[in-house]
């Protein structure tokens, strides 16, 4: 059984929240840790996040805005997308389009192959 997703006490993931993708992208290049995993990122406009090596794995993404995003490189096992904008968006190559297009559909969560 999979926990709910949460609000975290990550100090990155507070940026993403308060819609500064700026500030996030600067601190993670600056080498600051980031904790994403399992957290709720719903109805987020994520575009522009250096999204690079993140474990996102679980995170609860519905309705979020992740065009554009470069997510090649990043951990999303077990997240839901559920009707999330997607265009332009780059998925690892572990996930097949038919998970994707389950997850971004019908809410379930990504299973890599």
């Amino acid at each position: 059984m999979s926990q709910r997703p949460c609000i975290s006490d990550d100090e990155l993931y507070h940026l993403l929240r308060a819609d500064n993708i700026k500030a996030f992208n600067e601190a993670r290049a600056a080498g600051k840790p980031c904790e994403l995993c399992g957290t709720d990122l719903r109805s987020m406009d994520l575009r522009g996040m250096d999204a690079r090596g993140l474990d996102m794995s679980n995170c609860y993404l519905r309705q979020a805005d992740l065009r554009g995003l470069d997510l090649s490189e990043t951990k999303l096992e077990g997240a839901s997308i559920h009707t999330a904008k997607i265009s332009g968006a780059l998925f690892p190559k572990a996930l097949s389009a038919e998970e994707i297009m389950l997850s971004l559909t019908h809410g379930t969560r990504m299973r890599y192959r």
